[in-house]
């Protein structure tokens, strides 16, 4: 029986369905999360990290274990990928676009070495406070971290 093709396009990139080159894979080194290049890029490196398991925004993160160390784990893999890419950038940004701001309904880490290019392009990249836009890596680990259990 042929299996269905997944009508997302992170999930057909994750699945290796599709000719998109990756520089982090779930064959060579883990199997939570992918990498590859923004195909329309605003930085000088601009990288996506992407969940195999699809999971479709920030919004169905929840305070729990497994999603703190998902985005932990993508926030690492981005972060060791520019460094080794883009030594000379002295500065880089994570982060995630809220609905309803996200272009593709699959969990996507932006990861940019800066500066963006053409500068306004940023724009594309800010917070819009109680509307969403854009929300720091950092601090979407602060709103899912889970509680502490109280002690006895």
């Amino acid at each position: 029986m042929a299996r269905a093709i997944s009508p997302c396009i992170f999930c057909q990139i994750a699945g290796s369905s599709n000719s998109t080159p990756l520089l982090h894979s779930v064959r060579s080194l883990d199997d939570k999360v992918v990498a590859f290049k923004d195909i329309n890029p605003s930085a000088f490196r601009h990288y996506l990290v992407v969940p195999v398991e699809h999971i479709p925004t920030v919004n169905d993160l929840q305070r729990r274990n497994e999603d703190y160390t998902l985005v932990s784990h993508m926030i690492n893999v981005g972060e060791t990928l520019l460094r080794r890419d883009a030594p000379q950038s002295n500065q880089y940004r994570f982060g995630f676009h809220q609905p309803p701001f996200n272009s593709v309904d699959h969990l996507h880490l932006h990861c940019f070495a800066l500066p963006f290019i053409p500068r306004w392009k940023q724009l594309k990249y800010m917070s819009l406070g109680p509307l969403g836009g854009f929300i720091e890596a950092e601090k979407l680990l602060e709103k899912i971290k889970p509680f502490s259990p109280i002690p006895p």
